[in-house]
C-alpha cells in the first residue's frame, strides 16, 4: 500500500512522518477492480451468484474498510498517537490482505482458463514438484487443509529461486506474512464456494482448475524473475 510505503521512507523521524503525512493526504482511495469478466462466466465451475456477492459485496467490503482504517492512521499520526496507530495494524492487515488477494484471484481465473501452463512456468513446476500432477495434488491438500478460512498459494522464493506451495490463514497476504511472490492464489473462505458446494471444500478446489489463467500465472512468474 501507499501508505506503507511512505512509512519505509528514510531520513530522521521528522522527515519520515512529514513524508508519510504527504503521501496519505495526496494519495486517492482504494477502488473496486473490475473482473476481466462477467459475473456468469465462470460457470457451471463457480456460479454467477457466487461471483457476484464475492466480488460486489465481500471485496467491497474490504476496500471500503481498509479506506477507513487508513483515514484513521492518518489522523493518528498527525496527532503522534502510538497507541492508535499500533491498535490499527490488524485492521490495515485484514482488510489490506483482503484487497490485495482478491485482486490477485480475479485474474487468476478466466473463462477460457483450465489445462496446463507451457513454457517456463510449466518447467519451473517440473523442476520443483517433480510434475504437474504432484504440483497440482500439493496445493489442492495444502488448500484443502486450511482451517477455517484462508487461501492455498503458490508463490515464487525470489532468495532460492524457486516455486512453493504454502497457506495462510484469514486474509494474511502472502508475500507479507511469508515474503514469497504471490502467483496463483485459492480463496478457501467459505464464500468463495458455499453456495454452490456447500461444505465440500474439495469438490470446489476440483472445479476451480478448470478456471485457472495459466497466461495471467505465467506472466506474473515471468516478471518475478526479473
Amino acid at each position: 500500500m501507499a501508505m506503507l510505503r511512505c512509512l519505509a521512507s528514510r531520513g530522521s523521524s521528522s522527515t519520515k512522518l512529514i513524508a508519510a503525512l504527504g503521501c496519505l493526504a495526496s494519495r486517492q482511495k482504494h477502488t473496486l477492480p473490475d473482473l476481466p469478466y462477467d459475473y456468469g462466466a465462470l460457470e457451471p465451475h463457480i456460479n454467477a451468484e457466487i461471483m457476484q456477492l464475492h466480488h460486489s459485496k465481500h471485496h467491497a467490503t474490504y476496500v471500503n474498510n481498509l479506506n477507513v482504517a487508513e483515514e484513521k492512521y492518518k489522523e493518528a499520526l498527525a496527532k503522534g498517537d502510538v497507541t492508535a496507530q499500533v491498535s490499527l495494524q490488524p485492521a490495515l492487515k485484514f482488510n489490506g490482505g483482503g484487497h490485495i488477494n482478491h485482486t490477485i484471484f480475479w485474474t487468476n481465473l478466466s473463462p477460457n482458463g483450465g489445462g496446463e501452463p507451457k513454457g517456463e512456468l510449466m518447467e519451473a513446476i517440473k523442476r520443483d514438484f517433480g510434475s504437474f500432477g504432484n504440483f497440482k495434488e500439493k496445493l489442492t491438500a495444502v488448500s484443502v487443509g486450511v482451517q477455517g478460512s484462508g487461501w492455498g498459494w503458490l508463490g515464487f522464493n525470489q532468495e532460492q529461486r524457486r516455486l512453493q506451495v504454502t497457506s495462510c490463514y484469514n486474509q494474511d497476504p502472502l508475500q507479507g506474512t511469508t515474503g514469497l511472490i504471490p502467483l496463483l492464489g485459492i480463496d478457501v473462505w467459505e464464500h468463495a464456494y458455499y453456495l454452490q458446494y456447500k461444505n465440500v471444500r474439495p469438490d470446489y478446489l476440483k472445479a476451480i482448475w478448470n478456471v485457472i489463467n495459466w497466461e495471467n500465472i505465467s506472466a506474473r512468474y515471468t516478471a518475478c524473475k526479473k
